[in-house]
């Protein structure tokens, strides 16, 4: 029987003419079978530091008030062997969308791509969640699909068994995704000005060992970073 893994994706300054210069894609994943149980961990550290079960965890909401909170969420993760995530950081000075014949929003899949194809193991099977982006993007999420199973030489569809489209509000998982992401793109921006930001992305340098400057190995599965660049 093979292992069933979910995969929990968002992103970060997607948009193409929002003047950031930095976009990150990436996802948290875990076994299907303790995704309950991390889920409620992570709800237990909420109720911890006297917020509700229900509050989002965001990077935008990371204060020095809040540090932590979100310092005892990093080192959760790292202390917790069923959880991964992997990253792609992209450079927006160096796209040329005319060059390949594609827009702005085929790229931000074509992204999502990169970050799966690193996570995805032969025999293995996977439930994927996407932040909702727009209402027009389960077409591209299908699309998605099917280019990962071929990429897989999985014609019959059988390791990605569904990819949706989810609100991060109500998964424990995509927040902490969301979370990594922010860090990895306040770094690339090379932003300073909130010392709860600075102080969990040196948690995350700490516990990692990496500095989140360059990429990591293809095969670190822990804590997973590519940096993208155009031809």
């Amino acid at each position: 029987m093979s292992d069933i893994y979910n995969v929990y994706c968002d992103e970060s300054c997607h948009l193409e003419n929002d003047r950031i210069p930095v976009m990150v894609v990436g996802g948290c994943w875990c076994p299907k079978n303790v995704s309950g149980k991390i889920a409620r961990d992570i709800r237990a550290i909420k109720l911890k530091h006297g917020l509700g079960p229900k509050f989002e965890i965001k990077w935008t909401k990371v204060s020095p008030a809040k540090r932590a909170f979100y310092l005892e969420l990093v080192d959760y993760f790292f202390g917790n062997p069923e959880l991964n995530f992997r990253a792609v950081v992209v450079s927006k000075d160096q796209l040329n969308h005319e060059r390949f014949g594609q827009d702005h929003s085929t790229f931000y899949y074509k992204m999502f791509f990169y970050v799966l194809r690193n996570i995805l193991e032969y025999e293995s099977s996977y439930f994927v969640y996407l932040d909702i982006k727009d209402t027009q993007g389960q077409e591209k999420v299908e699309k998605l699909r099917e280019v990962l199973s071929t990429a897989n030489y999985d014609f019959d569809r059988n390791g990605i068994k569904n990819i949706q489209q989810v609100h991060s509000h109500e998964i424990e998982q995509l927040q902490l995704a969301d979370l990594f992401i922010g860090a990895l793109s306040y770094l690339h921006r090379k932003l300073d000005t909130n010392d709860g930001k600075l102080a969990v992305i040196e948690r995350i340098k700490q516990c990692s060992g990496k500095r989140l400057i360059c990429s990591t190995l293809p095969s670190e599965r822990k804590f997973n970073v590519f940096l993208w660049e155009g031809r």
